[in-house]
């Protein structure tokens, strides 16, 4: 669906719902609506705008048999699946994020310490 795509790009972007809104000249309610998929059918003007700001083809937003990995460099997409192949569920991944955090920071105070 259109909505989950914008939502899901807009999250890797890091964007909020108010600058994606803003940034696309769309209301925010509007775009909430499309992410929630309740307006199923945005019009093309509207999803050209999103797609610009997200810095994605139109293409990627309204085929349906587009995928979101598309949008990912392969190396993001190789560790995805390492991580799946080694036995890493969903609802671990927050664990796993701290842990990489940790690692940066201790990597940080390195970079200090010298």
């Amino acid at each position: 669906m259109i909505g989950e795509k914008i939502y899901r790009i807009r999250k890797s972007r890091g964007l909020t719902l108010s600058e994606l809104a803003e940034r696309a000249n769309v209301s925010k309610s509007y775009l909430s609506n499309i992410e929630r998929n309740v307006n199923q059918n945005p019009s093309i003007q509207v999803v050209e705008k999103l797609a610009a700001v997200l810095g994605v083809e139109f293409t990627i937003l309204v085929e349906a048999n587009s995928e979101i990995g598309e949008l990912l460099e392969p190396e993001w997409v190789d560790f995805i699946n390492d991580l799946k192949e080694m036995g890493v569920k969903k609802e671990q991944l927050s664990e796993y994020r701290e842990i990489l955090k940790f690692i940066k920071w201790q990597k940080e105070e390195r970079g200090n310490d010298k």
